[in-house]
């Protein structure tokens, strides 16, 4: 029994509770009413009685109106009283049945009828409380019209069936009415673990979530906004919106907000709150213009916001990283250069005076061996240079391909034929593997560069056997082509553990084979960032003591044919007497330049920085100046733009020509802008300056060039 007292009886309990004050008046209405065929007495009695149970009624379901908890003593209590007045209008209704009067059985009848139908609504809340309220009564008032005493005229059978018709349709209309309540129970219970379940998510997530309504009240907040703004909960709730973003911050969030009530949608917005206890952080809110109750319904306001104060501060040391390593890479350039330059001022003379060494018919046996042996080592310090210089401008991404059609057949039997004199010295074989390749576009320079350094590390530690190149296209469609280059060698092969370290910087097999062989590991280094600049793969494959093969493919656009190579202009002899400015603060670099055109009719007046040489090219006019950019007092690149500046005829047309170690294509490019008119970079190249020098004595520089060349 006790289990049929569940919770279903406290709703009917407040109901009940409710329903007082009408079912008074009901009461009364009724007594007055049936004392019109029964004694009044009577009617007096019943009433009082009815009042009675309403209230200890009104008693019993106080605890559930008050909204307490109760057990199930109370709800037993509830229930007694509930069948008890049902009871009583029975019994009102039976006196009537049994007065023997027509109006007495029609009013019993209408009221049995109104008791059965009344509590049928009990079923919503209760089955316990229909069968007491409405099941026990209608039995009963079954029993009183079949047995009770009646109108003698009336016919029992029709009104019996029309009770017991009402009978079924109150308990159709209450099992209809009860499985109604079962689905709103499932219904309510799915919707509030939904909504606890959304609670505590709400509750929980370390991000704001907010709703406001259109007048921008604030709906609903989650707790975790105190610890985001050191607030607590409910003052948020009283402060004015917007009242903690930041000053500076605030005006443009608000028209934002504003433009997007008016829009609909949603934004992402960045900005700054102040915190209850002052500090000052960054946030990132998503805000979203909803419509819950339909489209013509007001909007509201959702909006989700985080703390993005770490993200900021990352942000920040990004920025402060990056540049920091712009900054290092900045000092990288600048070191190299310098010491580029400085590297090569020295390279200049000794590789300079070497090769005068060497050349002079003065020298015999040891000494002439002697200073081979030092233009060999210059040369080789000269190309390690280079090489440091290659990495450091490719790691800086500096180097730009020059693509154009060439031949790569041509390229790589032009580069076994150059190196065709070290073979036959060791003792090789050289074959070339690669016929009728076509024409493609590419940097053919860079990739002699690589083809170069595989052969000649092939060649290097090869000692007997030979080494062979093979080349091959496939086709790879959209007009370009595949090529593959190998270079194959009998060397000495190397070790399986230390293939995967050979196109490292600075790497070797081992340190014997820079003992042995030279090097510093730089060049396969190069050839794999020169490789990968044009998209393409390298890799290696060797057996230790029986050789190695070095290989590389690149993708490239198929041409049709060679470019048309301009003709190569006569060289010019000098047959004249030249009067040569040469503008150098390094003394042993203006008496190596002295020594090398010694031979030839060239008059060479000397200036040590660049105001030297503007007060030489004031007092008399040069053929060619020849003119250093890293000097004191006066650099060249400012005595360049001095002297093009000089209101006189000479100054525009004179040639200038840059001899420094500055060999950087910046470099190059800042010395153009200056207004001079070519480059020769040091080490000097002994065939190059007597080239410039035959060239530009013969040929004078128009204004207009020179106007060109200061404004590129």
């Amino acid at each position: 029994m006790i289990r049929f007292l569940d919770e279903g009886l406290d709703e009917l309990a407040v109901s009940t509770h409710a329903g007082l004050l009408p079912r008074l008046g009901v009461n009364v209405a009724t007594a007055w009413v049936f004392s019109a065929f029964l004694p009044w007495q009577v009617c007096a009695v019943w009433l009082a009685v009815t009042l009675a149970l309403e209230a200890q009624a009104w008693f019993a379901t106080l605890p559930q109106a008050r909204g307490r908890r109760v057990g199930w003593p109370q709800r037993l209590w509830h229930i007694v009283s509930l069948g008890v007045s049902a009871i009583a209008w029975v019994t009102l209704g039976a006196l009537g049945w049994m007065s023997g009067s027509l109006e007495g059985a029609l009013c019993a009848t209408v009221l049995w009828l109104s008791v059965i139908f009344f509590s049928q609504t009990n079923a919503y809340q209760s089955p316990l409380g229909f069968v007491v309220g409405g099941v026990l009564p209608a039995v009963a008032v079954l029993g009183v019209v079949t047995l009770g005493p009646h109108a003698l005229h009336l016919r029992l059978a029709p009104v019996g069936g029309l009770l017991a018709l009402a009978l079924l349709f109150a308990g159709d209309g209450a099992v209809r009415m009860r499985v109604a309540r079962q689905e709103l129970v499932r219904t309510q219970a799915d919707h509030q673990r939904s909504e606890a379940l959304y609670r505590v998510l709400a509750d929980n997530v370390t991000d704001v979530i907010s709703l406001n309504d259109a007048n921008g009240k604030r709906v609903y907040l989650s707790p975790s906004i105190e610890a985001a703004l050191g607030y607590p909960l409910e003052a948020i709730y009283d402060m004015p919106t917007y009242a903690y973003i930041y000053p500076e911050d605030r005006a443009a969030l608000m028209q934002k907000s504003t433009a997007l009530a008016a829009s609909g949608g949603q934004m992402t917005e960045q900005y700054r709150v102040v915190r209850g206890d002052g500090e000052v952080i960054w946030v990132e809110t998503n805000f979203t213009v909803i419509h819950p109750d339909g489209p013509d319904k007001p909007l509201q306001m959702v909006s989700v916001a985080r703390n993005i104060q770490a993200r900021k501060e990352m942000e920040a040391q990004l920025i402060e990283a990056r540049e920091a390593a712009e900054a290092a890479a900045a000092a990288k350039s600048d070191f190299l250069a310098n010491m580029t330059h400085e590297l090569r001022t020295p390279l200049n003379a000794i590789i300079g005076f070497a090769n005068v060494l060497r050349d002079s018919p003065r020298l015999k046996g040891p000494d002439a061996r002697h200073a081979g042996l030092i233009c060999d080592a210059s040369a080789t310090l000269l190309d390690l240079v280079n090489s440091v210089l290659d990495f450091s401008r490719l790691e800086a991404g500096a180097v730009e391909l020059d693509p154009a059609p060439f031949d790569p057949a041509a390229e790589g039997q032009a580069i076994l034929d150059l190196l065709s004199g070290q073979v036959a010295q060791k003792g090789l074989t050289l074959a070339f593997r690669g016929a009728d390749l076509g024409f493609l576009t590419g940097d053919a320079r860079r990739l002699r560069q690589v083809l170069l350094n595989f052969l000649s590390n092939a060649i290097k530690f090869t000692a007997k056997g030979g080494v062979t190149l093979a080349m091959t296209r496939t086709e790879a469609g959209e007009g370009r082509a595949r090529l593959r280059v190998e270079v194959t060698d009998t060397g000495v092969g190397i070790p399986a553990e230390h293939l995967a370290q050979v196109f490292d910087r600075f790497t070797q097999a081992d340190a014997s084979v820079s003992r042995r062989f030279g090097g510093t590991g730089l060049g396969l280094a190069i050839c794999k960032r020169l490789v990968e600049l044009m998209d393409g793969r390298i890799g290696v494959s060797s057996i230790e003591g029986e050789g190695s093969t070095f290989w590389f493919e690149v993708t490239l656009p198929i041409a049709e044919a060679l470019a048309a190579a301009p003709e190569p202009a006569a060289a010019a002899e000098l047959d004249r007497p030249v009067r040569l400015l040469l503008v150098e603060d390094v003394a042993v670099n203006r008496e190596l330049v002295t020594t090398v055109l010694a031979p030839f009719d060239i008059e060479i007046d000397n200036a040590e920085d660049g105001v030297q040489a503007i007060e030489a090219f004031r007092r008399r006019d040069y053929d060619l100046v020849l003119m250093d950019v890293q000097m004191p007092v006066m650099d060249g690149l400012t005595a360049t733009r001095r002297i093009r500046a000089l209101a006189t005829p000479a100054a525009a047309t004179t040639p200038i020509v840059a001899m420094t170690a500055n060999v950087l294509p910046d470099q190059i490019a800042r010395c153009a802008a200056a207004g001079m008119d070519d480059h020769l970079g040091k080490p000097m190249n002994t065939a190059d300056l007597l080239a410039a020098i035959a060239r530009w004595s013969t040929e004078r520089r128009t204004p207009d060039a020179g106007q060109a060349a200061r404004s590129g």
